[in-house]
């Protein structure tokens, strides 16, 4: 059986899928499988992929399910024992999952890895370099946009790995429950990534595991869709998720951002985008109380050692900065 399973969800993704399934063809690491699960494309992306030649399994979900659901569904087919969770718009170097494997050497205890990752356009800029979470309750990819020159030296650990190009202990991700489908897109990695924490887990962001990434490439960086569910989760992530002390002590900066940026979302014409995601945040969705009782009942981590990785600092906030903590060896 392949060690990694490859899992991409596609949706209308244009040449892009043909492009990603060209770069795992020239991995130097062999041993994996790809899984393609397709949400309902109506353009030619899944025609193109197949023509392409790239050895892969081909799932149709049958109608639009999101990233979360996909992924979960294409979990369900891995065989590997590494999950590693990679977007169309996403396009590996040839080491990739050589680093990667590499990796799970050196960190037996690591329970998930996140990439490297700099932008497609321009690989000379920093796309993110593992998802860190602030204060105000805002996931931010941390030193986004900066020079690669930039970069950190070496592998630290991050709160969570973005899932533009992440991977996951097998037992791990299904212990966890997988990404929460109700998110459909959107912050359901930094979710797993914070339940991962609660639960002891640990993740760390690999400085040469690297690949190239358009960010939003399907869904548009500022379009409706994407600043209602991106808005909406992130409420929904710290609901489920924070401790209760955090939750409220913390609430009045979240609220106070959350302000902020509805007024900074109206400047620009997607006000009414952004407070639909406000109000379907804070009102929830059912079983959201039950999920945050099952994760709060499970914590293993100290609320100390929790808040030492959120990002204090509103300027480093700002700036796409902080995120990543010197690996410390286990306990």
């Amino acid at each position: 059986m392949p060690r990694i399973s490859v899992l991409i969800i596609n949706y209308n993704s244009g040449d892009r899928l043909a492009r990603c399934l060209a770069c795992l063809d020239e991995q130097t690491f062999r041993d994996f499988e790809i899984i393609v699960v397709d949400n309902a494309s109506t353009d030619a992306s899944i025609a193109a992929a197949k023509a392409s030649g790239t050895k892969a399994r081909f799932i149709d979900a049958g109608s639009n399910v999101g990233f979360a659901a996909g992924n979960n569904l294409a979990a369900r087919q891995a065989v590997g024992d590494w999950l590693a969770f990679l977007n169309p718009d996403a396009y590996a170097r040839p080491d990739w999952l050589q680093e990667i494997i590499a990796a799970a050497e050196r960190y037996p205890w690591a329970d998930a890895f996140g990439s490297t990752q700099l932008m497609a356009d321009d690989p000379d800029r920093i796309d993110g370099a593992g998802d860190a979470y602030s204060i105000f309750g805002l996931p931010y990819r941390s030193r986004f946009g900066w020079p690669a020159e930039k970069l950190p030296p070496g592998d630290g650990e991050c709160f969570a790995p973005c899932a533009a190009a992440a991977v996951y202990r097998r037992e791990v991700f299904d212990r966890l429950g997988g990404f929460d489908e109700s998110f459909f897109c959107y912050c359901e990695d930094v979710d797993l990534g914070f339940r991962l924490r609660l639960a002891g887990g640990r993740a760390v962001q690999l400085r040469r595991a690297i690949v190239l990434h358009e960010g939003s490439g399907v869904t548009g960086k500022k379009s409706d869709f994407t600043i209602y569910h991106g808005n909406r989760n992130r409420i929904w992530v710290i609901y489920k998720n924070m401790p209760l002390l955090a939750l409220v002590l913390l609430f009045p900066l979240q609220c106070a951002a959350s302000l902020y940026f509805l007024a900074r979302h109206g400047f620009i014409g997607l006000g009414p985008a952004y407070g639909r995601a406000l109000v379907d945040g804070y009102r929830g969705h059912p079983g959201l109380g039950a999920q945050r009782r099952a994760i709060q009942a499970g914590r293993k981590i100290s609320l100390l050692a929790l808040v030492k990785f959120f990002t204090w600092s509103p300027i480093a906030l700002a700036r796409r900065d902080g995120g990543l903590r010197p690996i410390a060896d286990p306990e």
